[in-house]
């Protein structure tokens, strides 16, 4: 069966009848490696072909599904068609030339990238795997064509007819139509990477936020396309387009792409949105990193991005509620969300403020709080996205997990989604992490309307074991922390792509004063209460604030050392993993001799062996 992006349940209701027997053909007529786009915008200019078919051996097709009916063609011409409809007489572009022009804007973004093509040879600059083009009829049967002069404009091996398309038709008999369209035939199967290069090229905002619009679309530059690419798996894409109205809820694993979907989701509302579209976050290292992506898209007029109680500060101003006095610690942020509550139930604060609402960290949320934001969606759109991963729920532990989406309000049955595969990662961290957090991962599961337990399971990509360092002194872990970080710099790391995570004041307090005696940039919002994500400098944050974060290189000093508050094992275990669960590419733990993971973590690293 054919992977038909976005899901034909999510666009059936857009299709015309013709795009959606054909579409429904693709899914049932081709095999597993085949790869079918409907409708969805193509490169920098956002071309929108009626659907381009790719297979690793075969190749790619772009194809135009047109609806119309003998009688309903007055003239036809190789450029141009006009066409008897309820508005009278229209002129339409010829649907073969329309595809031939898409897939030549499909070739000549692909012909950028030296791994894509030919390097030498009579196809030297050419890409490596064939390309067509071609039009369905959908109601004029093989028999009607071939009595017309329609053959003449539209070349028959490049026409799919209506009889061509019957669910009846064998698979192979149906193959066969469509790549007899390849005006060369050649075999040359593409690995996977390849694969992620076509959709690289092809479908820009599936590629992560740092590898967006490196060119323009007018200049080449080839040699700005990275070696490495980083975008949407397949099932993360097919996800990201398919969310389509109404309530849903999507339980991820750490590094499972959640914040990158809500983004995408992000930007395509906002194409369209009357009114704003809202991004909550718990927490306000992830909400000023979320609130800069939106700004760098020219976004931030229409998609706000706020933590819940700054969002609740707002409500309160906007509509001349005064702020709570007398108050302090989570006192305070207990009562400024409870005037927003009583503000909307006697209407001073109006709800259906927002086209959309999406919240991560959704694990973090209390239940009012729920109850209060989808007051505050848009009946007409009624547009809700909640993320969600209860092994990451770091406040007010296990109590609040228990609960139906359907009791506060979210009504999300039957469209809930689970992502399992972790791509943040290395196979090595992710194995000490779970290791960690075993007791916390249990696989629990639950009904439609609850929230799982999802065993995070790693997406194949190795790297270095996680460090794990005894030292004597919080001064000498630090010291230690600072020289790594001075080390990765001379070998090429930017100071942006390291982090060094902690858990309490005192720690963060050396750590800092460690970093300014060394020279080494760093951003601590803790101190500075702001967050630049682009500014090239080694972001030292709480273990709280990093969630949603990720660094090619995290640092924890003090790891599992008791706090004079007496946190439980339960919930400092689960604050760990987040952190941990940060590194893409390194993880670089130390503690003193109290550590009370580290005879777990030191079994977990050995195990890698």
């Amino acid at each position: 069966m054919a992977t038909l992006i976005p899901a034909l349940g999510s666009v059936s209701s857009r299709m015309t009848p013709g795009e959606r027997r054909f579409a429904q053909r693709l899914e049932a007529k081709l095999e597993d490696d085949y790869l079918c786009w409907y409708d969805v915008p193509i490169g920098e200019k956002t071309r929108h072909p009626d659907f381009v078919i790719f297979h690793p051996s075969r190749g790619l097709l772009v194809l135009e599904v047109k609806d119309w009916k003998l009688d309903t063609i007055r003239q036809i011409d190789k450029q141009s068609v006009v066409l008897m409809t309820d508005r009278g007489l229209v002129n339409e572009m010829n649907p073969l030339e329309q595809a031939r022009q898409l897939m030549f804007q499909v070739t000549n973004l692909l012909e950028r990238d030296p791994q894509l093509i030919w390097p030498n040879g009579s196809l030297k600059g050419k890409v490596f795997f064939p390309y067509g083009h071609g039009v369905v009829l959908s109601n004029i049967s093989r028999s009607s064509f071939d009595k017309t002069d329609l053959g003449e404009v539209l070349p028959p091996h490049l026409v799919i007819c209506q009889d061509e398309m019957f669910e009846s038709v064998d698979a192979e008999a149906f193959q066969k139509r469509l790549w007899e369209m390849f005006p060369i035939k050649f075999t040359h199967k593409l690995s996977l990477p390849q694969i992620d290069r076509v959709r690289w090229h092809l479908f820009p905002e599936i590629r992560m936020p740092e590898q967006r619009s490196l060119f323009p679309e007018d200049v080449t530059r080839p040699e700005e396309i990275p070696d490495i690419l980083r975008l949407m798996d397949l099932q993360q894409e097919q996800l990201a387009r398919s969310l389509g109205e109404g309530h849903r809820v999507i339980h991820g694993v750490a590094g499972s792409g959640k914040t990158m979907i809500l983004g995408f989701r992000a930007e395509f509302l906002a194409r369209t949105a009357v009114k704003p579209i809202l991004v909550l976050c718990y927490n306000k290292t992830l909400s000023a990193m979320l609130a800069a992506t939106m700004k760098e898209k020219g976004l931030a007029h229409k998609v706000h991005v706020l933590n819940f109680h700054a969002w609740c500060v707002r409500q309160l101003d906007a509509y001349s509620i005064d702020r709570p006095k007398g108050f302090s610690g989570d006192a305070l942020f207990d009562e400024m969300v409870d005037r927003v509550i009583r503000g909307v139930e006697r209407k001073a604060i109006p709800s259906g403020q927002y086209d959309a609402i999406m919240i991560d960290e959704g694990h973090d949320f209390r239940l009012e709080w729920f109850k209060l934001v989808v007051q505050m969606v848009n009946p007409d759109s009624n547009s809700l996205l909640v993320m969600y991963d209860d092994a990451q729920s770091i406040y007010g532990g296990g109590k609040k997990r228990k609960f139906s989406f359907a009791s506060v309000g979210i009504k999300a049955q039957g469209r809930t989604t689970v992502l399992k595969l972790n791509y943040r990662n290395t196979q090595e961290i992710l194995a000490v992490a779970r290791a960690l957090a075993n007791d916390l991962l249990v696989e629990r599961e639950a009904d439609d309307d609850e929230a799982p337990t999802v065993q995070p399971v790693a997406a194949g990509r190795n790297g270095p074991p996680p460090l794990l360092i005894e030292l004597p002194t919080l001064d000498a872990e630090v010291a230690r922390i600072a020289k790594i970080l001075q080390d990765e710099h001379r070998t090429g790391t930017r100071w942006s792509e390291m982090a060094v995570l902690y858990r309490h004041w005192d720690v963060m307090e050396r750590v800092t004063d460690t970093l300014r005696r060394k020279g080494i940039p760093f951003e601590c919002p803790q101190q500075t209460k702001r967050f630049a994500p682009g500014a090239d400098s080694v972001k030292v944050v709480t273990m709280h604030s990093s969630k949603g974060l990720e660094y090619p290189l995290v640092c924890i000093p003090a790891t599992g050392t008791p706090h004079k508050k007496n946190e439980s094992a339960e919930e400092e275990a689960r604050l760990l993993y987040v952190a941990m669960t940060r590194a893409t590419r390194q993880l670089v733990m130390t503690h003193g001799v109290d550590s009370q993971f580290s005879g777990k973590l030191r079994e977990a690293i050995k195990s890698l062996d």
